[in-house]
């Protein structure tokens, strides 16, 4: 399946790739892009990012397996340059007269919660929401996967640390892990991870934080989103025309898919930040913003890219479940999130976004901050207290992260 694009990979790169890579030695000092290998890449390192990246933003055909129900075409058309959107999903779930709980009866979704509209391979037959009492439909914007790898690389340890931490805490942030059942076949490749189909894990991918690795995180969406199979998600998805195969007959990608993308994926760099201002560092903290937001995470000393291996990494969050209060119900229990329920966004790269919050319905850093509730109200209330001076400070300090 490679070979459609193998041979004229390099020329791609000039095409899709989003930025020019540096040069191996030569640091990411820009700070107006993104999407950049992080630094100390050998040659050869850059060169396989590269062709990571012109894979991530290629459009998949119907004769390459896509379909029969697709969202998008490409990775990269939900994660322009490595930031998030435009592309979106849908949900949908049966919800209780409350708008926020879920119906103990989901059966009229009888084919999960996600809307898929694309059609190939001889599919006719859209998923959409039913027409029964109770749909609550919600939008997803594909997130930001601009420094990936340093979550990856976060160790456990720091996930259990904080949700003790936050146990202990008497302003209601009780973050919880996410923890999820693995759900591809194992990769054979052991070297980022050995978990097997159905095991417990840690999650930290996924707006409600269901995936714990990178491999699997980009076999899920290959089915999820374009209904590729690859061989850690072997299954079509079930559709309503009852189609099993599509104009691919088999698994459709290799495992080479996979480990090209994921090795894009981990050594994708945190942009270089301008303008982190002390103050704005203090009012982060006083105003409990850090609590969930925190700043950096230690990431395990035996972590396989040596680059990302016991540092701090500074990824803004505490990759930990959060109570955000009925606003932001979706309806739906996904992994071990419940309607209300979202992992805290690591702020990354996020001056390059125009809409904030996982569904895009803040328009400014401000508005997101007010939209918060749940676990976050008395870090609202706390942002609300401050000066306007202080308020502005704060909200510049975001806005360069």
């Amino acid at each position: 399946m490679l070979n459609r694009w193998r041979f004229p990979l390099l020329a791609l790169v000039s095409a899709c790739s989003s930025s020019a890579a540096p040069e191996p030695d030569a640091p990411n000092t820009l700070a107006d892009v993104s999407d950049v290998p992080i630094d100390g890449l050998s040659g050869a390192d850059v060169a396989k990012f590269n062709e990571g990246d012109a894979l991530f933003d290629l459009p998949f055909r119907a004769a390459d397996g896509l379909g029969p129900l697709f969202i998008r075409t490409s990775c990269g058309a939900c994660h322009a340059e490595g930031s998030r959107g435009p592309g979106l999903v849908q949900k949908m779930a049966i919800v209780e007269a409350d708008g926020i709980t879920p119906s103990a009866d989901q059966s009229a979704l009888a084919y999960d919660h996600t809307v898929r509209e694309g059609l190939a391979a001889g599919a006719t037959t859209p998923i959409t929401p039913p027409d029964v009492a109770g749909v609550k439909v919600t939008i997803r914007l594909g997130p930001s996967v601009l420094g990936r790898g340093y979550i990856e690389a976060v160790d456990d340890a720091e996930l259990v640390r904080l949700e003790a931490a936050q146990a202990a805490r008497g302003d209601g942030i009780h973050g919880k892990i996410g923890r999820a059942t693995f759900a591809s076949v194992s990769n054979p490749d052991t070297t980022f991870g050995s978990y097997q189909q159905g095991q417990m894990v840690l999650g930290r991918f996924g707006l409600k934080s269901r995936i714990a690795t990178l491999d699997d995180f980009t076999a899920d969406a290959f089915v999820g989103d374009m209904g590729l199979t690859t061989p850690m998600r072997p299954a079509e998805l079930a559709n309503p025309d009852g189609l099993s195969d599509d104009q691919r007959a088999g698994v459709d990608l290799d495992l080479e898919h996979i480990d090209r993308i994921a090795f894009y994926l981990r050594r994708i760099a945190i942009p270089r930040r301008v303008g982190l201002t002390e103050r704005g560092a203090q009012l982060f903290e006083q105003t409990a913003c850090a609590a969930c937001h925190v700043p950096a995470l230690r990431t395990r000393a035996s972590y396989p890219i040596p680059e990302l291996a016991g540092i701090d990494a500074p990824i803004y969050s505490d990759l930990l479940l959060h109570d955000m209060g009925p606003a932001f119900a979706d309806g739906m229990t996904d992994g071990g999130a419940t309607s209300q329920q979202w992992r805290t966004a690591p702020l990354i790269g996020l001056r390059f976004d125009r809409t904030y919050l996982h569904d895009g319905r803040a328009h400014s850093v401000a508005e997101a901050v007010l939209a918060h509730g749940g676990e976050a109200a008395g870090a609202v209330q706390a942002f609300q207290a401050l000066s306007q001076d202080d308020q502005h400070t704060l909200i510049e300090f975001v806005e360069a992260l």
